[in-house]
């Protein structure tokens, strides 16, 4: 049974007992769950609370997502990290991402605490992505609490998800072989129920669909000072400190966020520089913050358990570690799970490469070059290869999300792109192809399940569970990666917009065949010029287009999506031609219907395998990789000519 209260010693009743760390006033925890159950909105209620916004403060949703994009996608993309003072203690907070497309970012946050806050949605419960981040808790051997989040809604099913949430925490030490010792303690796991909207929790379990009982979070922050101790660091050892994230200030250059290991840091101190070629160059910390609610304030010293940020080390990276000059000793650096998606990434070769109202102004080979090196510095899931052209790059990364994030941000810092169709990274096991594969979780209505069966088992999905619930069905798949390529669009147009599907990878297994994702072909402009109303109406009903009126267009640019399951080569800037009969306002009385415009995502989606994107600021454009049309069919007949060989 599971009491109401928890009893969280003192700062003071702790440091007299000589046992104990030197840090009982610090706590460095981790918040992880899967995407969109609640773990931001969390984090705010706790800064609230804890009176970091001060009492005339503007409030603020979602206050730790600062990107751009995560808040417009409305997902964590970077770990992030925030200090809450609560009744005399420090708790670091680091705000992980749900999505496993950045399981980087999750490895990292882990590296940086000595505990873990597992959030659970109160209807959905564990999903794949909870799979994920809790494996890699475990793994890291670090203590959990459960927090049972969204109590309040309607569909809740509280007592059902904390059991599914214990099996499943059994299932992943079973298979990552963890002693008993572990195992009961996952059994006798604390729990507690919250609504991170209300701002309140309790470890009393509410009935399903109602507010916990106490006012406040009070109970959260008890149970999270019990839970997760206090670092066990070493201050009087000589010096470690690992770095952990990266980050930039146009005053101080790079800034290298740490977690310190062991023994002392200062402003202005001589460090060795451990670096992953293993030379040990001495340098100095020109200047050392530490983060206070949600800003960074200059510190003269800093003690192991300390989450600092250090700057004047211009060349740093992740993993790195500062040590004491005199016994300079490397941590480990950061291991982060193999790419298993990845696409080609070069310059704008289109005929419409700058040409944009408001193009973008960086063109060049060398500055794509540069950008991508620099990606490289901060994150550590992602890799670059050369290809075969020298103005073109291959980037591999966890999934196809990320890699469009990578993109649209490039896409706003002024880049413009050609971005190739997401491929797998495949591997060679025994003399074999293998290829890696995906556990896909969709809920969706009843009246869906058969076409969503049938579309995944065109992918090459394998159903592994079925359950039903109150007019929903949740299905589990064994999908190859391949197969989720182009998936959501699909799904959402068969669900109606009604469906749930989120995937995390699940190994590598053999090449399972060819995949055919597309069932339609691609509408090519076969000139360049502006595109016309006449056209686009004498076009209506060959598919669905993807310009409007106006729009600029080039021969090989794809103009829209065939019905049939071929390309058809178009005349989209086609003229009325006029008589004495006709006259030329005749085009004003046409009704056409509005073109349908494709986001970065989608046309990766889209994509065939002989298509490209064109990336630019204002636009993105989806092409033939080789725009000529004989070049293109003299492609296809030695492709159909090796095939029959």
């Amino acid at each position: 049974m599971i009491s109401s209260r928890s009893t969280v010693p003192s700062a003071t009743d702790v440091s007299e007992d000589p046992g104990r760390t030197a840090r009982p006033e610090l706590r460095n925890v981790a918040i992880v769950a899967h995407v969109d159950h609640g773990k931001t909105t969390l984090v705010d209620a706790m800064l609230r609370q804890s009176g970091a916004f001060g009492e005339r403060a503007e409030p603020v949703d979602r206050v730790m997502d600062s990107g751009d994009l995560e808040r417009e996608k409305g997902i964590t993309i970077l770990a992030k990290n925030t200090a809450v003072n609560w009744q005399g203690y420090t708790i670091n907070v680091v705000d992980t991402p749900g999505h496993a497309d950045f399981g980087g970012e999750v490895e990292r946050g882990l590296s940086m605490v000595d505990g873990v806050v597992l959030l659970v949605d109160a209807s959905e419960g564990p999903l794949p992505q909870t799979r994920f981040v809790l494996r890699k808790t475990l793994a890291a051997g670090l203590p959990v609490m459960l927090v049972v989040n969204k109590t309040d809604r309607a569909d809740a099913r509280i007592e059902e998800v904390v059991d599914e949430s214990l099996e499943l925490l059994l299932e992943l030490a079973d298979e990552l072989g963890l002693d008993e010792s572990v195992t009961s303690h996952l059994l006798d796991l604390p729990v507690v129920y919250a609504s991170g909207r209300a701002g309140r929790a309790s470890r009393i379990r509410p009935g399903d669909g109602e507010l916990p009982d106490s006012e406040d979070l009070t109970p959260l922050f008890e149970t999270l000072l019990a839970t997760v101790p206090p670092p066990s660091d070493d201050p009087d050892a000589p010096l470690q400190a690992h770095v952990t994230n990266l980050d930039a200030s146009s005053f101080l250059g790079r800034i290298a966020l740490c977690r310190i290991r062991a023994g002392v840091l200062r402003r202005g101190q001589q460090v060795a520089w451990c670096r992953a070629d293993g030379t040990t160059p001495r340098v100095k910390i020109t200047e050392l913050m530490t983060t206070e609610a949600l800003t960074r304030v200059p510190a003269e010293i800093a003690r192991a358990g300390d989450l600092v940020a250090v700057a004047g080390i211009a060349d740093v990276t992740i993993g790195d570690t500062l040590a004491d000059p005199e016994a300079p000793v490397a941590l480990p650096r950061i291991d982060v799970d193999e790419p298993a998606i990845s696409m080609t990434i070069g310059t704008n070769t289109s005929p419409l490469a700058g040409r944009d109202p408001h193009p973008g102004t960086k063109l060049t080979a060398r500055l794509v070059k540069n950008r991508l090196d620099a990606e490289l510095v901060g994150n550590v899931s992602v890799r670059v290869l050369p290809t075969e052209r020298p103005d073109t790059w291959e980037v591999q990364g966890r999934g196809e999300l990320a890699l469009a994030v990578l993109v649209e941000t490039m896409r706003r810092e002024g880049f413009e792109l050609t971005v190739g169709k997401p491929q797998v990274v495949t591997k060679i096991v025994d003399g074999k192809i293998h290829e890696p594969f995906e556990q896909l979780s969709v809920d969706v209505p009843e009246d869906a399940l058969g076409a969503v069966t049938q579309l995944l088992a065109a992918r090459k999905g394998e159903m592994a569970e079925m359950v039903h619930g109150e007019g929903r069905v949740r299905m589990e798949f064994r999908v190859p990666s391949r197969g989720l390529i182009g998936f959501r669009t699909e799904f959402l147009t068969i669900t109606r917009g009604a469906g749930i599907a989120s995937h995390v990878f699940d190994g590598y297994g053999p090449w399972v065949g060819e995949i055919r994702t597309r069932n339609k072909g691609s509408l090519i402009s076969d000139r360049s010029g502006p595109v016309t109303p006449y056209a686009i109406d004498q076009l209506a009903d060959r598919g669905t287009l993807f310009v409007g009126p106006t729009t600029l267009v080039y021969n090989g640019m794809v103009v829209g999506e065939y019905t049939r399951n071929e390309d058809l080569e178009v005349n989209i800037t086609r003229e009325k031609k006029l008589t004495n009969v006709r006259s030329s306002t005749a085009d004003v009385l046409v009704k056409l219907v509005p073109p349908t415009i494709l986001n970065l995502e989608q046309a990766l989606e889209f994509c065939a395998t002989d298509e490209c994107v064109e990336v630019t600021p204002e636009n993105v454009r989806i092409r033939k990789v080789e725009l000529d049309s004989h070049t293109r069919a003299r492609l296809r007949s030695r492709a159909r000519a090796a095939a029959n060989q």
